[in-house]
């Protein structure tokens, strides 16, 4: 509840009436305003991990493997602590949209020093049982031995993981996308060129792409520090850690870290099933899920776009305006949805080859791609609606209908796991329950939320 805990009343945002090609709207400029340097940010995330895919897919079917599960749990870790930046983002905004400049940016600093705090823990934790935690996935002695060896240098940057989380979210709060765009992209081109040069320059292998990952990581974590204590010394913040603000980040940020175990329980369970149907299996699967990933974050540039919009509106007590916001985005979601989907089902044949010289991965990913071309527009209306709610800071909500849908999910994913499939037909049945059964479930749970309007409580903070 807000702390004027006003109401507007139950409206109908959107949902799956709205139109999928859209005439112009005057929101139209504020949403691609902040989406579009969005989308290049966001899309930077996957891109990190589609280059380590392709160098790393020419090693082998093992390798390629290996990076699958590392890569499942390095996405869990950042999974479950994106509420690092879904939590600053609607906070951040209601202030700035209440007028209140200097507590959005304390806001930002207090949830920079909880990511600090959690990036310490989970070097403690994570370093020590790297080889252990991969061992559980069930794959085969070289792909877990190249998992292995890719996670366990990989923990080395998770610090700088978090923190990026925490310090993008306090700028999408002040409504600039550019900059985060700016930064991805750089730390996107150190990427690239320090992977090429540590895999096949110097012969490192999968442990080269994963440290080049890595400095790629921390040059990040520096600039986004370097912006963040020159906004609070602009707005004379105080850089010290506030126990009750950081205290209070954590608090709003615990249902939303239960949405996301959800999520990620959902994707573990999804490369689990993936690990027993072969090796083959499982790496077509790795290189459909970064791309689903990727198109994800496509989407997710629209879901960050009502997450700043839909905070400031109701910071500044405009619940009519965040609704007519909502009803767009909407639109926009479902209809980039189809736009890729027709991308995605053209390409299905030719996409295997830039990412395996494998004959039969490339075979199986193309059934798999077609399946998931499909579903895009599905996945575009759920990306949105989830943005606009966790902009609302209806978090609990989230949270618990997050856990009906894995509740859903995880008897489609066994059934899979259990008709004991393999090839291109295995994967295309875990697609379809993956793709249609949980991103269905998270439709229902979302729209109905999103048609009911208690979410659209107006005021300048979020208890």
């Amino acid at each position: 509840m807000s702390r004027t805990g006003r109401r507007t009343g139950p409206r109908r945002p959107g949902g799956p009436s709205a139109r999928v090609l859209p005439g112009r709207s005057p929101l139209d400029r504020d949403i691609l305003r902040l989406a579009v340097p969005a989308l290049g940010a966001l899309v930077a995330e996957p891109l990190f991990l589609l280059t380590d895919t392709a160098l790393v897919g020419h090693l082998g079917a093992s390798s390629l493997a290996g990076l699958g599960v590392a890569s499942a749990v390095l996405q869990t870790i950042l999974g479950l602590l994106v509420f690092l930046a879904y939590a600053t983002t609607p906070a951040v905004a209601r202030r700035l949209g209440a007028g209140d400049r200097p507590g959005a940016i304390r806001a930002g600093i207090d949830g920079m020093w909880l990511a600090i705090a959690l990036g310490i823990v989970l070097l403690a934790v994570f370093l020590p049982t790297s080889g252990a935690i991969v061992g559980w996935f069930g794959a085969d002695a070289d792909a877990t031995t190249a998992a292995a060896t890719y996670l366990s240098i990989s923990v080395l940057g998770l610090p700088a993981m978090v923190l990026v989380l925490a310090a993008t979210g306090l700028l999408r709060g002040l409504q600039d996308t550019r900059t985060p765009l700016v930064i991805a992209a750089s730390g996107f081109g150190a990427n690239a060129i320090l992977n090429a040069v540590l895999i096949y320059g110097f012969g490192w292998g999968i442990a080269g792409s994963a440290w080049g990952t890595v400095i790629a990581q921390w040059g990040m974590a520096v600039a986004y520090l370097i912006l963040a204590v020159r906004a609070a010394r602009a707005t004379g913040v105080s850089l010290r850690p506030g126990l009750g603000g950081v205290g209070g980040a954590a608090a709003s940020g615990g249902w939303l870290l239960v949405r996301a175990a959800s999520l990620r329980a959902a994707m573990l369970a999804t490369v689990y099933v993936g690990a027993g149907l072969g090796v083959r299996e499982l790496g077509a699967l790795q290189i459909a899920l970064t791309l689903f990933a990727t198109l994800a974050f496509i989407l997710d540039a629209l879901a960050i776009a009502a997450q700043a919009m839909v905070g400031h509106g109701l910071g500044a007590g405009n619940g009519g305006h965040v609704s007519a916001v909502t009803s767009r985005l909407v639109t926009w979601g479902v209809g980039s949805g189809v736009g890729i989907g027709a991308l995605l089902a053209v390409s299905a044949p030719v996409l295997g080859v830039v990412f395996t010289p494998d004959a039969g991965v490339q075979r199986m990913l193309a059934a798999a791609v077609l399946v998931m071309a499909v579903g895009v527009p599905l996945a575009g209306y759920v990306f949105v609606l989830d943005g606009v709610l966790i902009g609302a800071g209806d978090a609990r909500y989230l949270a618990l209908s997050g856990i009906v849908n894995l509740a859903v999910y995880l008897p489609l994913a066994m059934a899979v796991h259990a008709a004991d499939l393999r090839g291109a037909t295995g994967l295309v049945w875990l697609w379809v329950v993956f793709g249609f059964g949980y991103i269905g479930a998270r439709a229902l749970t979302l729209g109905w939320r999103a048609r009911s309007g208690h979410w659209l409580v107006l005021g300048d903070a979020i208890a």
